[in-house]
């Protein structure tokens, strides 16, 4: 095991049984996640990452292998990890204070308590005068900062975020990176991040596993040693542009999904 791993998966494997038969989805994966490290996967589309973030916050068990936070590889996982899916999945019905309270409401908290955090998170990620507010008066940038900033007081340390700005434009996401780098740097949290765009893994990550089709493996794991602060003007560089080629190739390699693929449904 990784000493000083916040998150440890050794060996994982994952299938899924039904009438026709059995579907392996994730096959003898090997992953770390560091004290304060901000790690990517990126693979092609429906080759079991989310299955993968599933298996790490404990909401399934895993066919084979092991998965240990903070060294501890029981069965105690639920509630370990901070966790955002691909949408924001706001209430409409509650502001955004109550939003972002919830987490904590839910582990225990009193509400003035959790609306105090609530207060308080929401003003430093720049949505204080928001807090009255109710999501459809947010934009989707905003509404996604909402949901991080729920998701950031939820946690303990471990982030697990699944596509966070999947659904946004392209200069709202920019944005956004930009934004989730300056408050994961000013805090001591760890973040695990699925994504399927090779610029993104590689602007924000210490690491990224790229993954082949399923049942998913590692094709290769790239240590991103380009210094941060990392702004957008980054991806111009050409250390830059050698990362982004070494991931194009294993993804290509892997998956035959890129660049003129035989495959009829690429």
């Amino acid at each position: 095991m990784t000493e000083e791993a916040k998150i440890d998966i050794q060996g994982l494997g994952m299938s899924f049984s039904s009438s026709t038969g059995t579907s392996p989805v994730l096959r003898d994966l090997d992953l770390h996640v560091g004290h304060h490290e901000f790690v990517s996967v990126l693979g092609p589309s429906g080759c079991g990452k989310s299955t993968l973030f599933n298996i790490v916050a404990g909401l399934i068990e895993p066919s084979e292998g092991k998965v240990a936070l903070d060294g501890r590889s029981d069965s105690s996982r639920v509630g370990r990890c901070g966790y955002m899916m691909q949408r924001d999945l706001l209430m409409p019905w509650k502001t955004v204070a109550a939003n972002v309270a919830l987490g904590r409401i839910v582990k225990g908290a009193p509400r003035t308590e959790a609306f105090e955090a609530a207060k308080k998170i929401l003003e430093r990620y720049g949505l204080g005068e928001y807090a009255d507010h109710y999501p459809n008066q947010l934009s989707g940038g905003m509404r996604q900062r909402a949901a991080l900033a729920r998701t950031f007081l939820a946690a303990e340390d471990i982030l697990l975020l699944d596509e966070p700005f999947g659904a946004l434009d392209n200069l709202t996401r920019l944005r956004m990176q930009s934004w989730l780098l300056d408050v994961w740097q000013d805090s001591a949290v760890s973040i695990f991040f699925i994504t399927h765009d090779v610029d993104e893994a590689i602007r924000l990550s210490d690491r990224v596993y790229v993954l082949t089709e399923r049942p998913a493996t590692v094709a290769v794991t790239l240590e991103v040693a380009i210094k941060r602060p990392r702004p957008y003007e980054v991806v111009l560089t050409p250390e830059f542009a050698s990362y982004k080629k070494n991931a194009l190739d294993y993804l290509h390699t892997s998956t035959g999904a890129l660049f003129g693929s035989e495959r009829p449904d690429a």
